[in-house]
């Protein structure tokens, strides 16, 4: 029997941290709902601006949100604009916390793979066959420098009657070795005849070992023992 599990989530604690930093006893329930809340702004706001990810962080008074993006510019706005009203936005959601807005951009964004993701599901949308769009984001993907990518599509695809299960995989993807840098997108297309999902894996090579990158401790010297 297999037993899938979450890539990102298998990595916690050794190669990948939390996407939400923060703690809380008796106020843990309205916190994640915050959380939900502003994660759902940044969705539907930010909807054309390739985000990719977004990273919560709460002090005492302040929470920092920190939006990975391809487009930095779109989510900046002319003179930042856009960011003001979308700090002012989040701002109402967590009154009467500060909030500080953090943009950080996807220099490849062929190697993020919820954005490859999102781009085969735009093409499934527009009723582009999955079989052209998922062979071009594999040679997207492998030639801006990836070790491996595999993507899988399921749902009616092309129309059909009978849901199924097509996949297509290139080079490697170690998913049992917690150093590997795997990146997991899952996005749901949601075309005219169903909704059809849409995974991509992608092995960006391997994480280094920060305990090998420590200097060796001293080895420690016996005294040496009287009159010798």
């Amino acid at each position: 029997m297999g037993h899938k599990v979450h890539p990102y989530g298998f990595r916690l604690g050794t190669t990948r941290t939390w996407t939400a930093k923060w703690y809380a006893d008796k106020e843990y329930t309205s916190l994640l709902k915050e959380d939900l809340a502003i994660r759902r702004l940044v969705e539907r706001r930010l909807a054309n601006a390739s985000v990719s990810g977004v990273e919560i962080e709460r002090g005492i008074n302040y929470v920092t949100v920190s939006i990975h993006t391809a487009k930095p510019g779109i989510v900046i706005g002319k003179g930042g604009a856009n960011v003001e009203v979308l700090r002012k936005q989040i701002g109402d959601l967590t009154k009467p916390r500060k909030v500080k807005l953090e943009i950080k951009e996807i220099r490849q964004p062929e190697l993020d793979a919820y954005l490859v993701a999102a781009n085969i599901a735009q093409q499934l949308a527009r009723r582009i066959a999955f079989r052209k769009a998922m062979k071009q984001g594999i040679q997207r993907t492998m030639k801006a420098g990836a070790k491996g990518v595999k993507i899988a599509v399921a749902g009616r695809l092309g129309g059909s009657e009978m849901a199924r299960r097509e996949w297509d995989r290139e080079g490697r993807i170690p998913l049992g070795t917690l150093r590997a840098d795997i990146s997991y997108g899952y996005v749901l297309s949601r075309t005219t005849y169903g909704t059809i999902g849409v995974k991509v894996w992608i092995y960006r090579g391997d994480v280094p070992d920060q305990r090998a990158a420590r200097p060796a401790a001293a080895p420690a010297v016996a005294p040496a023992a009287p009159g010798s």
